[in-house]
């Protein structure tokens, strides 16, 4: 399996978290929402394209909508790589982290 960023990571579960409404403004106020970090709309789709190349997500496109001047949302979908992917990276922080005490600040 390829290894995944941690970016990579954010929205995977932010298109997890969506379920069937997983498009590009409603994946970023997710990762917004979650992380409290800010990710320009050009990361994101270079994100999303990372995703499909990795084959963890896929994409379709909606129906034409007259509001958005005819175009169409597309949206994404975890694949079944893709939650295998999320798997193995939950498992890794787990061992990671595993065994280690809170952090507390007074380790500096």
């Amino acid at each position: 399996m390829k290894e995944m960023t941690v970016s990579e990571e954010i929205v995977l579960t932010a298109i997890w978290r969506l379920k069937e409404n997983a498009y590009g403004i409603s994946i970023r106020k997710k990762v917004v929402e979650v992380t409290g970090k800010e990710m320009i709309y050009g990361t994101l789709y270079n994100i999303l394209d990372q995703l499909v190349r990795k084959g963890y997500v896929c994409k379709r496109q909606g129906m034409p909508v007259a509001k958005r001047g005819g175009r169409s949302k597309i949206y994404y979908r975890l694949t079944e790589t893709g939650v295998h992917a999320l798997q193995a990276a939950r498992q890794l922080q787990k061992k990671i982290w595993n065994g280690l005490p809170e952090l507390t600040g007074e380790e500096v």
